[in-house]
């Protein structure tokens, strides 16, 4: 049954040499590798404007431009940057791969860990974003927005099960719809700019200022406008996601990025100085309740109009489609580190679809529980986005200038000289960010990074020591298996006399000639009866009995197999068979006791015993009616 359902959900299993079919071209890893970069657009500068427009002055406006003017130079350099991280590391990793190979392991799990905290706040910050852009225009779903978020996320994640080829269809048309709406209000804003349209909104100048516009406030005003950034490196870690040859792919969608994002950042931030009309309450400037954008869009369309709704849909959808960056890049790096053994092994496995499915469904899983932690309020989000992103930038940067360092090839030192420069930079973001926001949230980044790193170094070390223990010595292989022999002893706990019991009897005398039969029982009538009935088997296996006044199994079957009675030497295995029914309903599990899974749960934890299963399977409750042979 589960297996019809998710196969109708999410598709039909690939075989693995399919892989290559589900690559991604330019065309479509465009949008799906961009949407979280692209739709940065629709909130980092409202981010920005929630920041400075307390302040407002004359100036106020021209200082938004001039800072998204700098970010967009903070965004060349990156591309830049990561434009040679896509030609010397083409199988992933991105950062991870960067700082590890050439800062040490530490740098590496560091840079591993923040880049998995940005992609899981990737999904609540777009989600919540987006869902918020509709409650502008559809108020009377505000008040759901939390269990919509999380609706939306679980759709997500089965797009993206689903595989990459399907997910790419899904999800990339709204990227290229959503462009088309950000370069329609450029335009239409320009075009009003320039015939003076008296339409234009005009900025109240005499009014009082909450506070004071401060070096600290524009900061401030920079870090949230960062946000602008997020998505850059989910490129340079999806390389092997891309067709052949997929290193010259990606670097294509990184300079498409770059152009995109220079155009729309730019254009809106200018066009918002002249288009966001401000409310004044009690002398104070205030923004308009809701999106910016949506507001926007009814300043140069009309509220209500056809621009107003396709501005407005185009948002939602994009903001909540750009969460498929993280879907992209997060189960890609993840599968990475698991591979070094820096995360549980299960992901870096490839599922049905050949998607990495544990990735998927622990970054829902964990992204939802943020938005219901938040309860999808993106003020509250955006304090904890951007910091992990710049830590990773920082550290590959690093990374990147120390392998230019060490190699000192042809043309090294203005590579270097670049990288350096953008190690230097992101390191001042971060230290921004981490100040301007750290009332705001940032604080959990700041305390979760260190629990993630810890957490995935133990993880490497456990590994570590599995292998150690499991790995054979050089000298082990010459004659290990026939160096030396066990003396096989078999238990076979029984409930009573029965098929099941019986026929995990009989397969024990296939293995061992030392077979003892051990019953559990809590009243003397128990004991009576099951040995008056093992007496009628006519068998030579003995049987023990013994009392248990606690009422439990476990106990007495280790008393005695450590007792002196049991006489086992030091030598010895002892293989436990748990006879054990299947019932063909799942839900006919919840009406037996299932003492089989605590029992083996329990004895595995001792190195001399061996379990071992007898299943019998049971027929259906309908067959054992219609057939007379069954007595009751």
């Amino acid at each position: 049954m589960f297996s019809k359902i998710k196969s109708f959900f999410v598709g039909r299993p690939l075989d693995s040499e399919s892989i290559g079919e589900q690559k991604l071209s330019v065309l479509w890893g465009f949008p799906i590798l961009a949407s979280d970069a692209v739709s940065s657009v629709a909130y980092a500068g409202q981010e920005m404007l929630i920041v400075m427009v307390p302040a407002i002055s004359f100036l106020a406006f021209g200082q938004l431009t001039l800072l998204s003017g700098a970010i967009i130079c903070l965004l060349l350099l990156l591309v830049f940057s990561y434009r040679q991280t896509i030609d010397n590391y083409p199988n992933g990793g991105g950062a991870y791969i960067v700082a590890k190979e050439n800062l040490g392991i530490k740098a590496g799990v560091t840079a591993a860990a923040a880049l998995s905290i940005d992609y899981v706040l990737t999904v609540a910050v777009s989600v919540s974003s987006g869902v918020e852009q509709m409650a502008t225009a559809l108020p009377m779903i505000k008040p759901y927005s939390a269990i919509i978020c999380v609706v939306l996320v679980f759709l997500l994640m089965l797009g993206n099960l689903r595989g990459i080829k399907e997910s790419s269809r899904i999800f990339g048309i709204p990227t290229y719809l959503f462009i088309f709406a950000m370069l329609s209000i450029i335009i239409a804003g320009a075009y009003k700019m320039i015939i003076n349209d008296p339409s234009i909104p005009v900025i109240p100048q005499n009014f009082a200022q909450a506070e004071p516009m401060t070096l600290f406030l524009l900061l401030k005003a920079f870090s949230s406008g960062c946000t602008a950034l997020t998505g850059v490196e989910a490129v340079s870690n999806s390389v092997p996601n891309f067709k052949e040859p997929t290193s010259k792919h990606a670097k294509k969608v990184l300079y498409i990025l770059a152009g995109v994002i220079l155009v729309l950042f730019g254009g809106i931030s200018v066009i918002s100085s002249h288009f966001i009309p401000l409310d004044v309450v009690n002398g104070i400037a205030k923004l308009p309740e809701g999106a910016i954008l949506v507001n926007m869009s009814s300043a140069l369309f009309g509220a209500g109009s056809f621009g107003y709704f396709y501005v407005a849909i185009t948002t939602f959808l994009i903001l909540i489609l750009a969460a498929n960056t993280s879907y992209s890049g997060f189960p890609i790096l993840l599968s990475v580190v698991a591979k070094e053994g820096y995360a549980p092994r299960q992901l870096s496995y490839r599922g049905d679809r050949l998607s990495f499915d544990n990735g998927i469904v622990l970054l829902s899983v964990m992204a939802s529980i943020l938005i219901l932690a938040f309860n999808a309020k993106v003020s509250s989000l955006i304090g904890l986005y951007a910091i992990g992103v710049f830590i990773s930038f920082t550290l590959s940067q690093s990374g990147m200038f120390m392998k230019w360092f060490k190699e000192r090839s042809k043309g090294w030192i203005l590579k270097a000289a670049v990288n350096g420069f953008g190690a230097l930079v992101t390191f001042v973001v971060v230290i921004i960010i981490a100040i301007a926001k750290f009332s705001e949230g940032a604080w959990i980044v700041v305390i979760a990074a260190p629990v993630l790193i810890f957490l995935m170094l133990k993880v490497k070390r456990h590994y570590k020591a599995v292998q150690a223990q499991l790995k054979l010595r050089q000298d082990e292989y010459d004659g290990y298996i026939t160096a030396k022999t066990y003396n096989n002893r078999v238990i076979v706990p029984i409930s009573g006399v029965n098929r099941i019991s019986m026929r995990a009897l009989r397969y024990a005398r296939t293995i061992s000639d030392n077979v003892t039969a051990f019953a559990v029982v809590i009243s003397q009538e128990e004991e009576m009866d099951i040995n008056k009935n093992y007496k009628r088997l006519n068998t030579q296996i003995p049987l023990k009995v013994m009392y248990s006044k606690y009422r439990r199994v476990l106990e007495p079957l280790l008393e005695y197999i450590e007792s002196e009675e049991f006489s086992r030497e030091s030598g010895d295995m002892i293989t436990v068979i748990l006879p054990q029914f299947a019932v063909r309903k799942p839900w006919q599990k919840l009406l037996h006791n299932n003492t089989r899974h605590y029992l083996e749960k329990q004895l595995l934890k001792h190195r001399h015993i061996v379990v071992s299963v007898m299943p019998l399977q049971l027929k259906d409750d309908d067959f054992v009616y219609k057939n007379p042979e069954y007595k009751y």
